[in-house]
């Protein structure tokens, strides 16, 4: 396994030439720049050429139908064409996610707890952006009961779940105008439900044909019931399926049910369709997130522009599996840097992004970030005191490039973040007495701002108006790149090349 050097250079910033290294890639980037700013062909341009000269692997996540032919384009220079996987409809890639975190078990989690927080971090991301939902914990403490009991039901039932199963089961399941809270007997539900229990049935009573005649007269039948459920978990955790599906959901207010069964229904509705449905559901997996750890590139296209809300929702899907499944590596076995690259980020964000890139560096996880400005990541990191939501999170990434920018919060933000310094103030003063004129100068020490939010509006732009140049701030959590200053003012070239 190739050694990798954290101190390793990528750019080189300012007249002391302050090295920016690849430790430094791990600690995150978060690019903002206005429209035609040149934040994609510029700065954004020159990192993904780095990455893929040194060896990263990689998950590419796309907005714009163009973006994948420009990570062709970008591979090719780095001479990586043979590294990328790309995901696609008519493709010859497929991930079967559910088979996939079925094998994961890591932590102590079990297969319903993986599949679980997958499910429900894309529809909890998916809520905040389409209805700005504040946090409710009695909705949220809902949605994680119908999916594990919907999860737990399928694996008692057939040992394995499917998105067709688990979209099957809720659309039946009882409800409150049932009688005898029973659904029709050839319902999706009823089936899975009897054959569950059957099993369970069939189980205990192989257990109970172990156990000698004579101790088994001795037992109570409280003590029988003890014994089996800690020698047989799926009976316990059949009794809780019972309890759920045949009396806790069906009394549910039916503004909450409604809210939670069409929060899942939906989500596993958009997963039946194709091209998702081949796509992650239903083939076998010819790849994994874990090979970019050999250094592949993965590419999802599935541009938000052409398959919106799907395009979004799968992509964040594999991106929080793809997190979970770079967190979980020895880096003592494999260093290789990997990097998570989001253009128009504010469509992939969900709310373990804080607690993921909190620990990315020590994961050489190097997360690439690029928006327009901060109110488009307001508006997709929805509910309660979205705005402190999103100013935490920007704050787990220590280097943000600012490009030319029109808005004014994000250029506010920039300058505040640069920060302030005491500047000499002259002062001159004219008098004039009996006739003789006479100048007085003082000095005082004033705060300034160093940068003025005005100064982003008037950065270079790139194009042939500006010889291909583009040009921007940069800011280094922990760096003196000049004059005892985290900060520079930086150019860089659409043409680059390594």
């Amino acid at each position: 396994m190739t050694a990798y050097n954290l101190d390793t250079p990528i750019l080189k910033i300012g007249k002391n030439q302050i090295e920016w290294t690849i430790r430094n890639s791990v600690e995150g980037l978060q690019i903002f720049g206005g429209i035609g700013s040149g934040k994609t062909s510029g700065s954004g341009r020159f990192f993904a050429l780095k990455y893929l000269s040194l060896g990263y692997g990689g998950l590419v996540l796309t907005v714009k139908h163009d973006e994948k032919d420009e990570w062709i384009k970008y591979c090719k220079i780095a001479n990586r064409e043979n590294d990328l996987i790309i995901v696609e409809p008519n493709g010859k890639h497929f991930f079967n996610f559910l088979d996939y975190e079925s094998k994961q078990d890591g932590n102590g989690k079990s297969y319903t707890d993986n599949i679980l927080q997958v499910l429900k971090t894309v529809i909890r991301a998916s809520e905040e952006q389409s209805q700005g939902k504040s946090d409710d914990s009695f909705w949220e403490n809902a949605l994680d009961m119908l999916i594990t009991n919907s999860i737990d039901l399928c694996l008692l039932a057939y040992n394995k779940v499917t998105v067709t199963d688990l979209y099957n089961i809720v659309c039946s399941a009882p409800n409150r105008s049932s009688e005898t809270n029973v659904t029709d007997d050839n319902s999706a539900f009823q089936v899975t439900f009897e054959k569950a229990r059957n099993n369970i049935r069939t189980k205990i009573k192989v257990w109970q044909s172990s156990i000698p005649l004579e101790e088994r007269a001795k037992m109570t039948e409280e003590e029988m019931k003890k014994i089996i459920y800690e020698n047989i978990p799926e009976a316990r955790t059949m009794i809780f399926v019972d309890e759920f599906f045949m009396k806790t959901y069906p009394h549910l207010s039916e503004k909450t049910r409604s809210i939670v069964d069409f929060s899942f229904t939906g989500f596993l509705f958009r997963l039946l369709k194709d091209p998702v449905y081949s796509l992650f559901c239903n083939k076998p997996s010819t790849f994994t997130p874990d090979d970019c750890l050999n250094g592949k590139i993965i590419i999802i296209n599935l541009p938000v522009k052409i398959y919106h809300k799907v395009g979004r929702d799968i992509q964040i899907m594999f991106k929080y599996i793809w997190q979970r499944a770079m967190e979980k590596r020895n880096i003592k076995e494999n260093g290789r840097p990997v990097f998570l690259w989001a253009d128009e980020a504010q469509n992939f964000i969900h709310e373990y992004d804080p607690e993921y890139q909190a620990t990315a560096r020590s994961s050489r996880i190097a997360t690439v970030y690029i928006s327009q400005n901060l109110p488009n990541y307001y508006a997709n990191m929805g509910g309660a005191k979205a705005e402190f939501k999103v100013k935490s999170f920007l704050g787990t990434l220590a280097t943000k490039i600012f490009h030319a920018n029109a808005d004014i919060e994000t250029n506010k933000y920039a300058s505040e973040l640069i920060g302030e310094d005491y500047k000499e103030d002259w002062n001159e003063a004219t008098n004039t007495t009996e006739g003789k004129v006479s100048i007085s100068r003082t000095v005082s020490l004033k705060l300034l701002k160093l940068v003025r939010p005005e100064a982003f509006n008037v950065l270079l732009t790139g194009g042939n108006k500006h010889d291909k140049k583009v040009t921007g701030y940069i800011h280094v959590q922990g760096l003196i790149i000049q004059d005892g200053y985290g900060h520079h003012r930086i150019r860089f070239n659409q043409e680059y090349e390594p």
